[in-house]
Order: C-alpha cells, then sequence, then structure tokens
C-alpha cells in the first residue's frame, strides 16, 4: 500500500477546496497546477460531482466531512453521516474518517484500506498522549494517519514533531493548527510527514493553513532540500510578512541548507521559554539559530539577548536575533531600512527635515538611522507620553501628532501601523505635502503601494513602499543569520519591486 515517495525529497502537496470561486468549478482549474490531491471539503462546498471534478484534475480525489467536533461543519446525525461517507468511497480515490467517530464496520468495509484517510484533529494533549491515540489508530489499516493538535499556547505544537521524529513513518503527519503551530506544518515534511496541505482559494480549512500560492512562492513547495537549520520571523501578526519569500528563495538561490519560518505568538517570553529554550529542536535535528523580530515584540527581543550591539542598545528594540557560539546576539537592522533607500536614489539625507510618525521601536529605529546619517528629526505620537520617552532616549524633539504640518518637512516616514487596512485613517495629510517630498511607509501590502503611499505620489512626492524598507533592512539580517549576502536583485523581484516578480 506504499502511496508516497520512499525518500523525503518532495512532499505531496494536498489543495484544500473550502469554497467555491463564483459558485463554479470552472475558475478552478488554473488553482490546480502542482498539487497532487484535491481535498474536497464536503462540509464546507457539499458532495461536488467527483466525475466532473476528475475531469478537471488529475490527482487523487480526497472526500472530507469534517465535523463540527473536530472543527469542521458537519453536524448532520450519525446515520447521515454513514451514508455520505459509504456513498464518497464509491466516487473518490480517498475518504477521510474520523477516528473517533467513523470507524463503524459498514463504513471499513465500504472504504478498503487503500482508501483511507484517518484522521484524529483535537486539543493540544502532549507526547504521551498523542503516542496512544496514534497507537490506537495504527491499529486500523490506512493509506495516512493524520494527526492534528491545536497549539493553544507556545510549545503545544511541539509533541506533534517528536511523535514524527520518534516513528520515523512514511505514513504519518502530524501538525499543529492555529496561527501558532502553522511553522510545524513545514518542518513535518523533513521528519518524514509526506503531505502538506493548502487551502484553494481565501478560506482556509483550518486555523494555520496557508495557501498552495503561498506555500510554493514563499516556502518553495513541494521540494524538499536538505536543512541544517531554521531561521523565522516571530511577530503577530506575522502570516501577511513577505519576509519568508525573502529569504527562503535566497536560500534555495545560494544553496543554503536552512529554512525560514513564521512563528505567531502571543508572548514573546512564553514563545522564547517554550520553543526557544525548550532544546527540542535542536534534538530534532533542526536547530533555530536565527530569528528577525517585528511588532509588537521588538523591545522584549532585547531582553531575552545576552549580547546587544550599541545601536540596539540605543533604541531599546531588535529586530534582529541571531545565536552565535551559544550566545544570542540582539541586533536593530532597522535604521538600513529608511537609510538605504533614500542613498540609492541619491538623496542627500543631511539637513533633511524628516518628521518620524510612531514612537514604538519602529519609530525609534527610523528616527535613530536618519538623525545618524544627518537629517534633522522630530518625533511624533499620538501618545505624549510614549513619545517624549522615546525621543528623551534619542535625545531628539517630540510634539505630539496633532501638531503635525507635513508641509514643514522634507521627508516623512509612518512607522505606526495604521495603513494595512482599508479603512485605516492616513497618519498625517497628504493633502499638506510639500512638493518633491519623501514619504516612506513602514506598513506595506504584499501586491500594491499603500494609500498613503498612492495619495503621495498623485501629488508629486517620493513615495518609498514599505517593501523596500524589508528589503534594505533584510541585507543585514541575511548577513548575520548566513553570513552570506542576500541576492539583492533577486529579493527586489520576489517582494514585487521590479518586473517579473
Amino acid at each position: 500500500m506504499e502511496t508516497f515517495p520512499a525518500a523525503p525529497g518532495r512532499a505531496t502537496l494536498i489543495g484544500t477546496l473550502t469554497a467555491l470561486p463564483e459558485g463554479s468549478l470552472a475558475p478552478l482549474a488554473s488553482d490546480l497546477e502542482g498539487i497532487d490531491w484535491l481535498e474536497v471539503r464536503a462540509d464546507l462546498v457539499g458532495d461536488l460531482d467527483a466525475s466532473r471534478l476528475a475531469r478537471l484534475f488529475p490527482g487523487k480525489l480526497l472526500y472530507t466531512l469534517r465535523s463540527r467536533a473536530e472543527g469542521g461543519a458537519f453536524e448532520g446525525s450519525p446515520e447521515r453521516r454513514k451514508k455520505r461517507l459509504i456513498e464518497a468511497a464509491g466516487r473518490y480515490d480517498l475518504v477521510d474518517l474520523e477516528a473517533a467517530r467513523d470507524l463503524f464496520p459498514e463504513v471499513l468495509k465500504a472504504v478498503p484500506p487503500e482508501k483511507r484517510v484517518l484522521s484524529w484533529h483535537g486539543p493540544a494533549p502532549g507526547i504521551e498522549g498523542l503516542t496512544a491515540t496514534f497507537e490506537r489508530m495504527a491499529a486500523v489499516p490506512a493509506v495516512l494517519y493524520k494527526l492534528v493538535p491545536t497549539a493553544a499556547q507556545p510549545g503545544d505544537e511541539i509533541p506533534c514533531l517528536m511523535l514524527l521524529h520518534s516513528l520515523g513513518r512514511r505514513d504519518v503527519t502530524a501538525f499543529a493548527a492555529g496561527p501558532g503551530g502553522a511553522w510545524t506544518r513545514f518542518v513535518a515534511p523533513r521528519l518524514g510527514a509526506p503531505v502538506v496541505y493548502g487551502m484553494l482559494g481565501e478560506v482556509p480549512g483550518a486555523p494555520g493553513q496557508l495557501s498552495i500560492a503561498r506555500l510554493r512562492r514563499d516556502y518553495l513547495l513541494p521540494d524538499l532540500p536538505a536543512v541544517e537549520a531554521l531561521f523565522g520571523i516571530v511577530g503577530n501578526p506575522v502570516t501577511h510578512s513577505l519576509s519568508p519569500r525573502i529569504h527562503n528563495t535566497a536560500y534555495r538561490a545560494l544553496g543554503l541548507p536552512a529554512a525560514y519560518l513564521p512563528f505567531h505568538a502571543d508572548s514573546f517570553g512564553d514563545f522564547w521559554l517554550e520553543v526557544m529554550e525548550n532544546g527540542v529542536m535542536d534534538t530534532l535535528g533542526f536547530p533555530i539559530r536565527g530569528l528577525s523580530v517585528t511588532a509588537p515584540f521588538k523591545e522584549s527581543a532585547l531582553a531575552v539577548a545576552g549580547a546587544e550591539s550599541p545601536i540596539a542598545g540605543l533604541i531599546g528594540a531588535a529586530n534582529t536575533l541571531v545565536c552565535n557560539q551559544g550566545v544570542w546576539e540582539a541586533e536593530a537592522t532597522d535604521p538600513d531600512g529608511v537609510v538605504l533607500p533614500l542613498r540609492d536614489r541619491g538623496i542627500g539625507i543631511e539637513e533633511l527635515r524628516a518628521a518620524v510618525v510612531g514612537a514604538g521601536g519602529a519609530g525609534r529605529s527610523a528616527a535613530e538611522g536618519l538623525s545618524r546619517a544627518g537629517a534633522r528629526v522630530t518625533i511624533f505620537n499620538r501618545d505624549p507620553e510614549r513619545g517624549k520617552g522615546s525621543a528623551d532616549r534619542l535625545k531628539l524633539p517630540f510634539l505630539p501628532l496633532s501638531d503635525l504640518d507635513p508641509s514643514r518637512f522634507d521627508l516623512l516616514v509612518n512607522a505606526t501601523s495604521l495603513g494595512r487596512g482599508e479603512d485605516d485613517p492616513l497618519p498625517f495629510d497628504t493633502g499638506r505635502l510639500r512638493p518633491g517630498a519623501v514619504v516612506i511607509d513602514l506598513v506595506y501590502l504584499m501586491d500594491r503601494p499603500t494609500r498613503l503611499l498612492e495619495e503621495a505620489a498623485a501629488r508629486g512626492a517620493v513615495a518609498i513602499d514599505g517593501r523596500e524598507v524589508l528589503v534594505d533592512q533584510a541585507r543585514g539580517q541575511f548577513r548575520m543569520m548566513t553570513g552570506r549576502e542576500l541576492p539583492l536583485a533577486l529579493a527586489r523581484r520576489v517582494a514585487g519591486l521590479e518586473a517579473g516578480a
């Protein structure tokens, strides 16, 4: 009953269909290329015509009727559930059976072992509980055993990786559901899990599931080259970040045995204690050697470091943590993100009158970078106490945001979170920009400029996209993490800043 490759050099990609685009199957055709299995979430889209799907898709069709008890939408009677599963067995290549409720003799008779995907979803039980659950499941022959604990707290996601490591099997996948467990989906295939699930469209099949498009572009699946060290970005949120795309593409281009993952955390301290310091990832052969740190954890990152650079200490925040000979070193490369784009354009920074809106770690980094380069910087913030505290720390002037008159400045930097949401207010009035002013937005969107930059550019300002800022601050991070230079043209292209992205 061998279904998967003998060696884990390539993952089997499973596209999860949770909604019908435009109410029809037709638009799906372009999304199906490159996936191996198509999972039809019948609890969400109903019992689709399998013969029509087979004409659109040459791979295996997997029928899943996820129950409400295991995170799905099916709430019908046990008899109704049995009937739908048995009927699906005659039409689909594979049928997902929930180990907790579907193993009736009549169901097992209709769904032979070569068609079974045996699944379990539930609260994180720890490694002992997870192992016991698998042992009960393994008594029933199946093509694939799927165990998905929900990571409610940092550390809840680790046991599923420990299970894969201990089993060493090619017919078991285990990863954690929830935003905090998303990164385990990328480590699991390195520990023998043969499949990776991704959503088709915009509706995830489970919390933490990324789209097939993101799996390919950001994590370069389905190929699984050797990995000897992990890096990643920690923050809340991190799913919007382009950093995995930039770093992973560069690793692949340079032949580096590394992977860069998304670490969502509600508490940096808990994440540091339960994921970074417990030593399990080292034991599993995938040590985490460096982190990019984004909001709201840049100040916390500095606190856990064993050593810090002078600029990180001055700013009181770090966006980079790298383990060097057992010591976690903190660095702030964010200042590069605002200085390098100006220099690349030949814009003289000395004596520029600069307004930095925002007094958090990002704002302090931007202000200090510009000030060191010779600009005359004023910090503006909605909260006067926080703003004045940041300005005093850097020995720079402060004014409340209500006093900001954009016409008085040559350069304005948005270092707040405003701008990611379509309905967010702008941090300042673009109608008051002076001709030729420069506007830098640290916020970025995946595929286009923010509204702030669009309005600024329309008024004749030089608009510098947050994606460019991201790439330029990543240059120092990449060097610290790998000892190599970031391929800049490649990074800019995959970030959508140049043609062919």
